[in-house]
């Protein structure tokens, strides 16, 4: 059998074949995923369940006139394939290659940039207005998953879509999973509607016959529109929450049948007005592993097609931990002596290993989904009565509560612990998941203190501290393993506002935060090694309040000085040791690496410390140039 997909360069050669050719192109687009992901991890078990719902929008829309916008992009890869880079797909992720999210400059198929969640609506929206503004004839689709649907935007978007009257089509695709199992009251409320089997063949026996009869000239979709309303206000405790914010609701739908998924797509195209499809998949679907184990094959590392078995990780006592397995634990022995201490995450469990606590003490730990700004409040709340919430959000997602940490903890001063992960570079994921501007955004809130340990053992003393200083805090931590195998030491306060000198020298100091500093002191020793030059280290520890007293040792000290960064440097831990040696007349030269002023793409971790200038390499030329010009 002539394979298809080999054919199809963009959705004009899909839209070529016949219907019925549609179930072979989905096989063969599901088998490549698998192949590939096998060989290049990526988000696997997502982009599996949206393989149907892809191939059927791209065969009943005119794309890319009409317009798709993606929610968060896990579910994108066979949108990919079909829109031109299937070539390149074995590039995904790397660096120089193709991007693991939708990206519009990459294809002008992706109509808008997908990394974080629940923006679909409201982009979708936005273009629906547009098109009308423009009188442009053309259909607007936002693809969202039932867990980035928890998102407090994506609410906001469907109260305003639907009474805008935009023409705008919203598919559900509801697979009951984000990265681990959702939660909520509108979990709940998807799971009543679905399970309604009484109301759903009625609807379905409805709407088919309404059809026929249009197909015979008849108007009478209107009337059975109207009855289908009913039949949801009979089998439902209150109408269809959807159809209540001025949406048209279709579904549920089988998302794995091609043919329905075609047939209701150009059907829907032709009704005016704010629309949703609820569409029913399976995470994973089409790979037994995936499907049996959907929160471990959501982004699972290389592994063999044929079996399922994933390439073994190397024994957990030959290499040290990862960062955010050290919180998790402290987290668990913290809480353990003090029943105050609650842990907080939106939809990131198993990522932030809060799965950890939740495992031994489900009552204190709290799964919030998709809503970072609920979760804050919710931290805030928790700690004016008394308790101590550690609130664990990746960098890059706490942008997105930036108004609650300020007005909710910062200004009543809240004993609530923010654990950013994943700051700094984080390799893969790319753009829109580097945590890079943390430091710039939590240095200007007043009553914040920030820091940021050299390796797992200081996390542990620095949650310790944040712990035992009723204060709002945030200690971020990068993407990865740490440095020691022995790390479970008894846990001890560090003085808040103190660095430390690692590393003795003369004429050139480096300061750094982070485990940055380690590369600095590696960097710093090969130098000596190699000239003899000797190059201070310091691990300055906190960010704020900055170790002014060490500062000042420094600057008369040393004629030159170097700051390392893994972030930005606009405004980062750099801009704050400039403008502290501003206020001392320091007359000798400063030189900050970090990450430049411009967003930083896809690549390894190490790929994008050399491409930003702060890599091992990068730190001894700069330490060779600055001794140069002593």
């Amino acid at each position: 059998m002539e394979n298809l997909l080999d054919h199809i360069e963009t959705p004009d050669d899909l839209r070529k074949l016949n219907v019925e050719q549609l179930p072979q192109v989905c096989k063969e687009l599901r088998d490549f995923i698998i192949d590939e992901a096998s060989r290049n991890p990526g988000h696997f078990g997502a982009s599996l369940g949206t393989v149907e719902l892809t191939v059927a929008l791209h065969y009943a829309f005119n794309t890319p006139e009409d317009r798709i916008v993606w929610d968060v992009g896990h579910q994108a890869y066979s949108h990919k394939i079909l829109t031109g880079r299937r070539k390149v797909f074995h590039t995904n992720r790397k660096l120089n290659g193709i991007a693991g999210f939708p990206n519009p400059q990459e294809s002008e198929y992706d109509s808008f940039i997908a990394g974080h969640s629940s923006i679909s609506i409201s982009a979708a929206t936005g273009m629906a207005l547009a098109a009308k503004a423009k009188g442009d004839n053309r259909q607007i689709v936002a693809v969202i998953g039932d867990g980035a649907l928890t998102g407090g935007e994506a609410f906001e978007a469907l109260d305003y879509a639907g009474g805008s009257k935009a023409n705008l089509l919203v598919i559900l695709n509801d697979n009951d999973m984000a990265i681990d199992a959702n939660v909520g009251g509108l979990h709940q409320y998807l799971i009543d509607v679905i399970t309604s089997q009484t109301y759903n063949r009625l609807r379905d026996k409805t709407w088919n016959f309404s059809t026929k009869l249009s197909d015979l000239g008849l108007n009478v979709q209107e009337f059975f529109r109207k009855l289908g309303h009913g039949l949801k206000s009979l089998f439902f405790k209150e109408s269809n929450l959807f159809e209540s914010l001025g949406f048209r609701y279709f579904g549920p739908v089988d998302g794995h049948n091609v043919f329905q998924l075609t047939r209701t797509l150009q059907d829907i195209q032709k009704i005016n007005g704010p629309k949703i499809l609820h569409i029913q998949t399976q995470k994973g679907k089409g790979f037994k592993p995936a499907e049996e184990g959907q929160t471990e094959w959501h982004a699972p590392r290389k592994f063999d097609k044929n079996t399922g078995e994933m390439v073994p990780l190397p024994d957990k006592d030959t290499i040290p931990p990862k960062y955010q397995d050290v919180f998790g634990e402290t987290l668990l022995e913290l809480a353990e002596k003090d029943s105050r201490i609650m842990g907080i995450t939106p939809a990131m469990a198993t990522g932030c290993s809060m799965n950890i606590l939740m495992k031994a003490m489900p009552d204190r730990a709290f799964d919030v989904g998709i809503a970072e700004q609920h979760a804050v409040t919710m931290s805030a709340g928790m700690a004016k009565e008394g308790l101590i919430p550690f609130c664990n959000i990746y960098s890059t997602f706490m942008q997105r509560a930036y108004d609650q940490v300020i007005h909710d903890v910062a200004i009543q001063k809240l004993h609530v612990i923010f654990c950013l992960d994943r700051a700094g570079l984080v390799g893969a994921d790319g753009v829109t998941h580097h945590g890079i501007v943390d430091i710039p955004f939590m240095r200007a809130i007043p009553n914040m203190t920030i820091g940021v340990p050299l390796n797992e053992i200081e996390l542990r003393n620095m949650m310790f501290t944040a712990y035992n200083t009723p204060q709002p805090f945030v200690l971020r931590y990068p993407r990865g393993n740490g440095e020691f195998l022995q790390w479970k030491k008894d846990m001890e306060m560090l003085p808040v506002g103190k660095g430390e000198c690692i590393r003795a020298g003369e004429k050139l100091a480096i300061l750094t935060v982070g485990p940055v500093g380690n590369t600095a002191k590696k960097a710093a020793d090969y130098v000596a090694e190699q000239t003899g030059n000797q190059v201070a280290v310091y691990n300055m520890r906190w960010v704020k309040p900055l170790d002014v007293s060490l500062l000042q040792d420094v600057a008369s000290s040393y004629t030159s000085i170097i700051t390392i960064e893994d972030g930005v440097i606009a405004g980062g831990f750099g801009s704050a040791v400039l403008e502290a040696l501003e206020t001392m007349n320091y007359s000798g030269k400063v030189t900050r690496m970090g990450i430049p002023d411009e967003f930083v793409p896809h690549g390894t971790q190490q790929e994008l410390y050399k491409l930003c200038g702060y890599d091992f390499d990068s730190i001894v030329k700069q330490i060779e140039t600055n001794y140069i010009e002593q």
